[in-house]
């Protein structure tokens, strides 16, 4: 009797420490500092940049934009910036997440600092912790003037008047997700002509490590890191992200860096489009239309880069395709 109430007492004082916990998680998080006090200015030269970055390298338009599905690789159509991507748990998310409306119709009362804060942090407006289906831990990594840039772009967007749900993110993460957010660690642009540093700057920018990976409920699973695997389920079946790591057998160690280089480039001739997906057929959720507008040099220091990791043995098995139904 004596040991029962004993237990007793020691789990009721574990339930209050994990309420306590909780309460803590809940109120007092996140905790990345007020949103700094910015107004950028929208020069010519950031604006160009930022559309650069938006579109081809971040590619920011990839999630808060609509993509043609009818055709390989779902190249974007109409208006940029609206929203509306849906990251789901058939696709390994815990929950369902929604792409934003970055237009300045959804931003016109935000200010430059509470969106810096946002791509940076992981805290919108109203102090709420945002899921890293968007990378701002890699985003909190570049170089202040290149989230200038990005930021200046996107006040220049044409308003979209869309609506875009609330995300929903399934217990527990609705309430760990205040633990995600974190400080940024903000970084200088590496001279061009420094490719290894150049080219690990524009992989932490383009966020290939995040779909080149194996994940967990969103999260990359350590130690996989670009040796692909990553799944993408739809109703025709599951696609899987390609090995980019140079192991010879099962990933790109036999390709050359022009090989390479030349494979993003091809997206650039518009001939593909008319190349629509038949019925029942996969796709690829690859965006290679926007990756294929960064420059050459920027594709060829990725390559660099990605030539100094480990490579993973990891063979993929790219499309499983679901049995016909009859």
């Amino acid at each position: 009797m004596k040991a029962l109430k004993i237990t007793g007492k020691i789990l009721a004082g574990l339930l209050v420490l994990v309420a306590a916990a909780i309460i803590y998680v809940k109120t007092a998080l996140p905790n990345t500092g007020p949103a700094p006090d910015l107004k950028i200015e929208r020069t010519a030269a950031r604006i160009e940049r930022g559309e650069y970055l938006a579109n081809h390298v971040t590619v920011c338009m990839d999630c808060h934009s609509t993509r043609d599905w009818s055709q390989y690789a779902g190249p974007l159509t109409g208006a940029l910036g609206g929203g509306g991507e849906e990251f789901t748990k058939e696709m390994g998310f815990p929950g369902k997440f929604y792409a934003p409306n970055i237009t300045p119709y959804a931003l016109a009362s935000w200010t430059d600092g509470e969106i810096f804060r946002a791509v940076t942090t992981g805290v919108n407006k109203s102090g709420k912790a945002l899921f890293p289906v968007m990378g701002y831990h890699r985003f909190g990594q570049l170089d202040k003037e290149d989230i200038y840039s990005v930021i200046a772009y996107i006040r220049g967007l044409p308003p979209m008047k869309t609506s875009i749900p609330q995300s929903e993110p399934d217990f527990p993460v609705n309430i760990l997700i205040n633990t995600m957010p974190q400080e940024a660690s903000f970084t200088s642009r590496p001279s061009e002509t420094d490719q290894l540093a150049y080219g690990k700057y524009l992989i932490t920018a383009t966020g290939c490590v995040d779909c080149h990976s194996k994940t967990d409920k969103g999260a990359v699973i350590p130690g996989t890191e670009f040796g692909g695997g990553m799944e993408f389920s739809s109703p025709n079946g599951v696609v899987r992200s390609a090995n980019i790591t140079m192991h010879k057998e099962t990933g790109i160690g036999n390709w050359t860096k022009e090989a390479f280089v030349a494979h993003f480039k091809a997206y650039t001739d518009s001939s593909y489009v008319s190349s629509k997906v038949a019925p029942g057929e996969l796709n690829t959720p690859m965006p290679w239309v926007m990756y294929s507008g960064m420059k050459e040099q920027d594709l060829a220091a990725i390559f660099d880069y990605l030539s100094t990791i480990k490579p993973i043995e990891n063979k993929v098995v790219r499309f499983d395709h679901l049995p016909a139904a009859f």
